[in-house]
C-alpha cells in the first residue's frame, strides 16, 4: 500500500505521543481495490484538543470529533488531512444527524458506526487490514452490504441510502439482498434530506461510466421518487412510430450514450431530461401518437427540477434551454442562414456544441445506428459559417469615414474603389493591415485617375470573394459537408 509521507508523518507522530491511530474508511476501500483515494482520514482515540496541540497547524469547526490537519502538501488530495476521534453515536432523531456524539475507546466501537462495510476498513503504516465486518470480501465479492443492521443504518442516515446507489454505480457493484430491502423500506426518509445534499450524490451518479444503471437502481429503489418522480412519469409510457423505446427507455439510452461519449455533466443532465415533458403532452395511442410541445413543457419541468435540487443558475439556465431547444428543425436546403442565426440566438453561441451532442443522444435513444449524421454536420458548418466574421471591409484598420477624413473628400465611388484596393493589397500581405501604411497607401490612391483606380478596386473585389470562397470551403471540408 502507497501510504503518502504526509498522512504517514500524522500517524506517526500521534503513536509517539502514546495514542492510537490509523488511516481508515474511503481511503482504505480506495487502496485495495487499486484506486487512488481523493481524501484521506485517520481515525484515533486521541481528542480534538489533544490532535491540535500535536499539530498547531490544524483547525477544528464541527462538533463531530473531526480536526483538519494541514500538511503544506501541493497535492490537493493530501493538503488537508482529516483526524477524527473514535465515536459512537446516539438516536438520529431527523434521520439525519446523530442527536449527541459521544467519544469511544476503541477501534470496534468507531468501525461499528459506519455506512457500509467496505467503508469500515482500517489500515496500520505497514499496510495491515483491520476488517471487522468483512469489507474486504464484500469489496472482492462486488458487494454494498451496509454495517450490521441496514435497517439501523439508514434510519440514523437516509443519505446512506442514495450513498449505496452511488457506491453501487460508480464502482460496477451489486447492492446485497438485505441492504436493497432496507432501502426499499425506507426510501420515504429520503425527505427529510436536505436537496443539496441529494444534489451533490445524484451529480455523481450521473456523472459515473454506467449512470443508466445508477438511474434504474433509484427507481427500482423507489428513492427517485423523492429526487426525480417528474422522470418516472415516462415509465412504461408508449412512443410513436418514430421510437421503438418507451419514454423511460429512451430517456436512460440517451443518458447513457452521452456518459459513454465522456460528455459533461451539463450535457447527461440535459440528455436525461429532454423528454421529461413527453407524457404530460402525449396525445393518442399507438403509432401516430403525438408529444407536440414536449420540449417547452420540458423545459418548464427542467427548470422547476434544477431549482428544487439547488443546482447553479449557471446550469438551471444552460440545461433549459438544451432541453427547450433540443428538437430544433434542420434540413439541408430548407433551412436559411436567418433560421440559423436565430437558433444561437435562443441557445447562446457558447451552448451550439452541448446543443448537438443533446441530440444525438436523443437520436441513439431512440434506436437509430447514426449518432452524427449528414444533417447534423451539415449544421456544424452552418453555424461556423454564420458565427464568423466573413471576409469584407471591415477587417480594415481604416474606415470609410477615416478615408473622408483624410484626403477631405466626399463619400461616393472613389471611397468605395480605394477601400475595394487597399482589401486586395491586405488580402497579399497581412501585415501591411496597419493604419500607418494604409493611410499612406490613401495619399497615392487619391491621385490616381478614375480608370485606374476602378481597374485596382475590380482586382480587390474579386480577391476577396475568392477568399471568402475559399474559407467557405475549407470549413465544409472540416465538417465532411
Amino acid at each position: 500500500m502507497d501510504i503518502p509521507r504526509e498522512v504517514a508523518t500524522i500517524v506517526e507522530q500521534l503513536h509517539s505521543a502514546g495514542f492510537e491511530a490509523y488511516i481508515v474508511g474511503g481511503c482504505v476501500r480506495d487502496l485495495v481495490v487499486g484506486r487512488v483515494p481523493k481524501d484521506w482520514d485517520i481515525t484515533t482515540n486521541a481528542h480534538p484538543e489533544d490532535i491540535q496541540k500535536l499539530f498547531p497547524d490544524s483547525f477544528y469547526e464541527n462538533n463531530f470529533g473531526t480536526v483538519g490537519v494541514k500538511t503544506e502538501s501541493t497535492d490537493p488530495t493530501l493538503a488537508i488531512v482529516e483526524v477524527t476521534t473514535y465515536r459512537i453515536e446516539s438516536k438520529y432523531s431527523d434521520n439525519r444527524h446523530p442527536d449527541a456524539v459521544q467519544f469511544a475507546t476503541t477501534l470496534e466501537e468507531d468501525l461499528k458506526r459506519r455506512d457500509f462495510t467496505m467503508n469500515a476498513l482500517a489500515m496500520t503504516l505497514d499496510g495491515k487490514i483491520i476488517d471487522l465486518f468483512g469489507g474486504e470480501k464484500d469489496l472482492q465479492d462486488k458487494i454494498v452490504r451496509a454495517v450490521g443492521d441496514a435497517n439501523e443504518r439508514f434510519e440514523e442516515d437516509a443519505l446512506r441510502m442514495l450513498r449505496a446507489v452511488r457506491f453501487a454505480t460508480t464502482l460496477g457493484f451489486d447492492i446485497e439482498g438485505a441492504t436493497f430491502g432496507a432501502i426499499h423500506a425506507h426510501h420515504a426518509l429520503l425527505a427529510n434530506i436536505s436537496h443539496e445534499r441529494i444534489r451533490d450524490e445524484l451529480v455523481k451518479i450521473i456523472n459515473a461510466d454506467n449512470a443508466q444503471r445508477g438511474i434504474e437502481l433509484l427507481r427500482e429503489a423507489r428513492l427517485l421518487d423523492h429526487i426525480l418522480p417528474e422522470l418516472l412519469e415516462g415509465y412504461e409510457i408508449g412512443q410513436n412510430k418514430h421510437h421503438i423505446y418507451s419514454v423511460w427507455e429512451h430517456n436512460l439510452r440517451a443518458l447513457q450514450y452521452s456518459c459513454d461519449q465522456k460528455y459533461t455533466f451539463i450535457v447527461r443532465m440535459a440528455s436525461l431530461l429532454h423528454d421529461v415533458g413527453k407524457p404530460r403532452t402525449k396525445r393518442g395511442e399507438g403509432p401516430d401518437s403525438t408529444f407536440y410541445g414536449h420540449e417547452v413543457v420540458g423545459a418548464k419541468m427542467t427548470h422547476k427540477i434544477l431549482e428544487r435540487l439547488k443546482f447553479s443558475r449557471h446550469e438551471i439556465d444552460t440545461i433549459t434551454k438544451l432541453v427547450r431547444w433540443h428538437l430544433f428543425y434542420y434540413n439541408v436546403g430548407e433551412v436559411t442562414e436567418s433560421s440559423v442565426r436565430r437558433l444561437i440566438a435562443h441557445i447562446g453561441k457558447e451552448n451550439v456544441e452541448d446543443l448537438i451532442k443533446v441530440r444525438e443522444a436523443d437520436r441513439i435513444g431512440s434506436g437509430v445506428p447514426k449518432a452524427h449524421p449528414y444533417k447534423l454536420r451539415h449544421l456544424e458548418f452552418m453555424i461556423e459559417k454564420v458565427s464568423r466574421d466573413p471576409i469584407s471591409p471591415k477587417m480594415l484598420k481604416l474606415r470609410g469615414e477615416d478615408i473622408i477624413d483624410l484626403i477631405d473628400a466626399e463619400p461616393g465611388p472613389r471611397i468605395g474603389m480605394i477601400i475595394s484596393t487597399l482589401m486586395n493589397e491586405v488580402l497579399d500581405d497581412p501585415e501591411k493591415n496597419n493604419r500607418e501604411y494604409l493611410e499612406a497607401r490613401v495619399r497615392q490612391l487619391d491621385v490616381m485617375s478614375d480608370v485606374e483606380l476602378k481597374k485596382l478596386a475590380e482586382e480587390g473585389k474579386s480577391k476577396m470573394q475568392s477568399e471568402e470562397e475559399k474559407e467557405i470551403k475549407k470549413i465544409k471540408k472540416e465538417h465532411a459537408v
